[in-house]
């Protein structure tokens, strides 16, 4: 399709003033849009979440007004104009009903409209923006470096995420995906941008180290979509964000997908997006219906103990801790007491960090012991309990915590353990969050904390979480041939290494 505008608005220059941002442009304007964590050396995101951030501005703040009457809705995606293949794959891939956001907005995105999308992770964004950018994209080729369409997204799983669930779409109007994110090896990323590639889907920090190198340009870009938006700027990104988006076409379309939307998402949206078509869905996770939320009155010494012994339930589970030394502590702690646990946070390379989630998702590991760098971009089907162990200290972690259960219209609950000195911070939070929990007072080994959270006493028998079979043999073909005889000698002489659930 042509990815010329439809709107008009290719004929009219881009707003460039708006009394939030003040005067200039480029990066030193961009640079005034972050938060106040912008100006630290590579942002908490970074690290996987670790240590407290200042808390984010608070507030959501009202959405625009469209301009333009937006297209009407659809029920099916038959009704939409996008080509043959793409409804081909949609068919294949067992997906015929659109969710409320994918059906608000791909009238107006596949016509060339900017848009504002309000939705909470498992609401049907990626594919609300997908399909456009794809549809939009199809038939086209791009130039070595120079891709046509770029998603922005804050962390290296959703961007992971997002490349996964485009592929089959991709593959199937033939357009050529390139994953951009740090903790991978940059030149293969850049090999993949110099041998050509339509989508782009990338953190900002990676993108721009490629954009310095040499190994990409923006100015071909005609399609830009913001996923997460608020996230990227809680993590210091919004002076990235803004340099970049100032390096792509002008007149393109822009498409802003997020959670939630503060005051930081508001100057993005006045200063790039024009006359955008706006849908809200699913403003947080307190409103939705199917997820429980229980505050979990604990003893400071019982805390480790009680954890332990939620861990140890039947199903799966999500914990999240503040910093990578104490989701490190904790998940050795649980293999040394028989519970089947892995840890998640930026101090891991990517290939650990993805191998760790497959192992989740498959129940080789039972529980996911994480940082915020799993608060979203993370889709686990059939996940009904969340922990945080440390309470987070800004609703709208909480709030992204919570998503990962209840997906989808599933049930899940959501369980926070709060010692004494942080009740009146819990209570505060919730408020902001909008949220009424069920408050119990409990210990270990009480009924009480067993029925809410399926809580029971661990084996005791220390475990090692090794990679599954199909990995192991995959790793040993790959390197066979390849060793030294003094290498295959030290082999011989050193156990084999399992992988630990920690790694």
């Amino acid at each position: 399709m042509n990815p010329t505008r439809t709107n008009g608005r290719s004929s009219r220059p881009r707003r460039t003033e708006a009394p939030a941002f003040g005067a200039g442009a480029g990066s030193r304007r961009g640079a005034r849009l972050g938060s106040p964590a912008a100006t630290r050396s590579g942002g908490p995101g970074r690290s996987g979440g670790h240590g407290r951030r200042p808390a984010a501005v608070q507030g959501e703040f009202a959405l625009p007004k469209t301009i333009t009457p937006a297209l009407p809705a659809v029920e099916a995606f038959a009704d939409l104009d996008m080509p043959a293949p793409l409804l081909a794959a949609l068919t294949a891939q067992g997906v015929s009903v659109p969710f409320p956001i994918q059906g608000a907005t791909l009238p107006n995105t596949l016509a060339g409209r900017d848009a504002l999308g309000r939705g909470r992770t498992g609401s049907g964004k990626t594919l609300a923006f997908g399909l456009a950018l794809l549809a939009r994209t199809a038939g086209q080729r791009a130039e070595p470096c120079r891709p046509l369409a770029l998603i922005l997204v804050p962390t290296r799983e959703l961007a992971q995420q997002v490349t996964d669930a485009l592929t089959p779409y991709a593959r199937s109007v033939k357009l050529r995906l390139a994953t951009v994110v740090g903790g991978m090896p940059i030149g293969r990323q850049a090999n993949a941008l110099r041998g050509g590639a339509e989508v782009v889907v990338a953190t900002p920090g990676r993108l721009k180290d490629l954009i310095d190198r040499g190994d990409c340009r923006l100015n071909q870009v005609a399609i830009t979509v913001l996923d997460e938006a608020d996230q990227m700027a809680d993590m210091g990104f919004m002076p990235q964000v803004t340099a970049l988006l100032d390096q792509v076409r002008p007149e393109g379309q822009r498409m802003l997908f997020s959670a939630t939307l503060d005051r930081n998402v508001d100057r993005l949206v006045r200063r790039y997006l024009t006359d955008p078509v706006v849908h809200s869905v699913d403003p947080s996770a307190g409103a939705v219906t199917t997820m429980e939320h229980h505050v979990l009155h604990v003893q400071g010494a019982d805390k480790h103990r009680t954890t332990t012994e939620i861990a140890a339930r039947e199903g799966r589970v999500i914990m999240f801790l503040d910093t990578k030394h104490a989701v490190d502590r904790l998940t050795q702690d649980l293999l040394n007491s028989g519970v089947r646990a892995a840890a998640l946070h930026g101090g891991k390379s990517q290939p650990q960090r993805t191998r760790t989630l497959a192992q989740f998702k498959t129940g080789h590991v039972t529980v996911l012991v994480a940082t915020n760098v799993a608060a979203r971009g993370i889709h686990v089907d059939d996940l009904d309990l969340v922990v945080n162990v440390d309470p987070p200290t800004d609703h709208k972690d909480y709030l992204h915590r919570g998503g990962r259960t209840a997906r989808a219209g599933e049930s899940g609950s959501v369980v926070t353990l709060v010692t004494p000195n942080q009740r009146r911070d819990m209570t505060r939070l919730m408020t902001a969050a909008g949220i009424v929990p069920r408050t119990t007072q409990v210990r270990s080994g009480e009924e009480a904390l067993s029925r809410i959270t399926g809580a029971r006493t661990p084996s005791g028998i220390p475990v090692t979480i090794t990679a599954p079979a199909a990995e192991r043999r995959k790793r040993s073909a790959s390197t066979r041939g390849r060793r030294s005889p003094a290498s295959a000698a030290r082999r011989r002489t050193v156990p084999h290494a399992s992988y630990d659930a920690a790694a």
